[in-house]
């Protein structure tokens, strides 16, 4: 069975702007370059996959059904630019929770990677936080950390810099 090549995203701060616990449809703001910078990994053969810490379940700032309409809402605006995301995984929990979902945490990372047969040599994650990349300190996927100075990972100014990054 072939293996895929995927690149896993962050949400807030990566995608879109992070206002703090985004889900308000009214609230969603890409970020300059990503749509345009999206659908060129996608045409590369890239899937798309979003995993996102979503505390504000957890928090209570917000309910599972208001991120799923957010969600659905994002998604749909991405599609219709021509963007189609794969898949998106998310943690509800909060630190205090002692999950494996949260990240730093790895278990949505692998549950992505068996689900989807993707191969790590080929792979790239790229967030705003290290901790967005955390699986690239376990494994060969290359970390690339936006708009901040890094020693662990790959450092690039926005999304469009790190899709020329990855598509070099």
């Amino acid at each position: 069975m072939k293996k895929n090549k995927a690149v896993f995203l962050d949400r807030d701060g990566t995608i879109n702007y992070d206002f703090g616990y985004v889900y308000e449809k009214d609230k969603l703001k890409f970020l300059p370059g990503v749509i345009s910078s999206l659908k060129r990994l996608s045409e590369a053969g890239y899937l798309l996959i979003i995993i996102t810490n979503q505390s504000g379940i957890g928090r209570r700032y917000f309910t599972l059904d208001e991120y799923n309409e957010f969600n659905n809402y994002m998604l749909k605006q991405l599609k219709d630019k021509g963007v189609n995301i794969t898949k998106v995984y998310y943690c509800p929990h909060t630190d205090l929770d002692g999950c494996n979902c949260r990240k730093p945490k790895l278990g949505l990372f692998y549950q992505a990677i068996d689900e989807y047969n993707i191969d790590l040599d080929k792979s790239f994650a790229i967030g705003d936080n290290e901790r967005d990349l955390a699986i690239c300190m376990n494994s060969p996927i290359c970390g690339i950390l936006l708009n901040k100075d890094s020693k662990k990972f790959v450092s690039k100014k926005d999304f469009k810099d790190a899709t020329d990054f990855i598509l070099s």
